[in-house]
């Protein structure tokens, strides 16, 4: 069996516990709780888990204006919420999770998008949150 890096089930686990959240609104705390209790096995990650989880469900508005914003002749609409919800955590751990290089963010979400995607979302993933650190470095480097 492929070892898979603690933090790229993590983040499958925060894509779960969003993509339930976008269906049944409960609250975060209740969804977090529900997806955790699922996998106990990932203890030490809890804390990212649940950081990444929070600062998307904070930030969800943010996060969608950078999106539509990245978009060229397509409408916000219809973007796949599943790519919809990894471009929100990729925009999220650039711009609020430091400790994370953004080129890794970049990469995983693409990881994931290749398994719980369409053949497209990689490519898509990777072009709009390559623009989007882009101009993060941009703004930061005053």
């Amino acid at each position: 069996m492929v070892n898979i890096h603690p933090r790229r089930l993590a983040r499958k686990r925060v894509l779960e516990a969003l993509f339930s959240y976008q269906y049944n609104k409960n609250e975060p705390a209740i969804i977090i709780k529900q997806v955790l209790s699922r996998k106990p096995s990932q203890k030490e990650n809890t804390d990212f888990i649940g950081l990444l989880f929070n600062t998307v469900i904070d930030n969800l508005l943010w996060s969608d204006k950078i999106i539509k914003s990245h978009l060229e002749n397509w409408e916000f609409e219809r973007v796949a919420l599943v790519d919809k919800v990894l471009l929100r955590m990729g925009i999220c751990e650039i711009f609020f999770i430091q400790d994370i290089p953004p080129k890794v963010s970049i990469s995983e979400m693409v990881e994931i998008a290749k398994i719980y995607s369409t053949d497209e979302s990689p490519i898509f993933i990777n072009g709009i949150l390559d623009a989007v650190y882009k101009d993060y470095k941009k703004r930061n480097k005053d």
